[in-house]
């Protein structure tokens, strides 16, 4: 029992350097899901189906019915295409990988990956309130995950140099930022869908501001 018990405390601690064909298969794959969840969101968009093809009225009117799906694909296309943006910003920074990191990067993905399911149920039925309190809960959870990965990595030591502690309470806070509004968005969402919506958007200048009041240091790092 001691040895097996031992065996996989060496597995788990054992890192993958940068440069190595485990640490390129894990970006890689990243970057495969990435392309694929953003890829399936347009499948949410339904082809109207017109009882006389050649009536211009009627499609238009079906394009009209569409509004909601089209705009769901944008914000989430949006959505997926920033967090696509951090974690190449990531792993920039990653000199190694652990086993537990690429646990936690798994089940980060998992999320990314989920995205086009909320996504089209938002876009089918935005006036619901519960759509749109899904698909901000699971975004929610995406940032939160960034959170995890990005603590885990600086206090195993896998970053390429030391990050300096004001960058580090820096970075942790800025990734924190879209958990918090997304999470208010939530009971927001059983007032007004809309208003709901309206929140992720003001998230935008808030964390503008925050990047105007980071710490010198911070450039060399993000």
């Amino acid at each position: 029992m001691r040895v097996t018990i031992g065996r996989l405390s060496a597995q788990v601690a054992r890192t993958f350097p940068r440069g190595s064909e485990e640490f390129s298969r894990v970006l890689a794959f990243s970057d495969g899901l990435f392309a694929i969840a953003m890829t399936l969101l347009v499948v949410g968009i339904t082809v109207p189906e017109l009882t006389d093809g050649g009536d211009e009225g009627e499609l238009l009117e079906a394009y009209s019915d569409l509004a909601s799906e089209v705009i769901s694909f944008f914000i989430s296309f949006v959505v997926i295409g920033r967090y696509w943006i951090a974690h190449h910003q990531f792993f920039r920074l990653l000199r190694a990988m652990d086993y537990a990191l690429v646990w936690i990067n798994l089940v980060y993905l998992a999320f990314i990956a989920f995205l086009p399911f909320p996504t089209g149920v938002m876009g089918s039925y935005f006036d619901n309130p519960i759509s749109v309190a899904t698909y901000a809960v699971a975004v929610a959870l995406v940032s939160g995950l960034e959170v995890v990965l990005f603590r885990h990595a600086h206090r195993a030591g896998l970053l390429q140099r030391e990050m300096p502690e004001p960058v580090y309470r820096w970075g942790v806070l800025a990734s924190t930022m879209p958990v918090v509004f997304f999470l208010i968005s939530v009971p927001v969402a059983f007032l007004n869908t809309v208003a709901a919506v309206a929140i992720w958007f003001v998230a935008a200048p808030v964390l503008g501001l925050l990047q105007s009041r980071r710490p010198p240091q911070t450039e060399e790092w993000f």
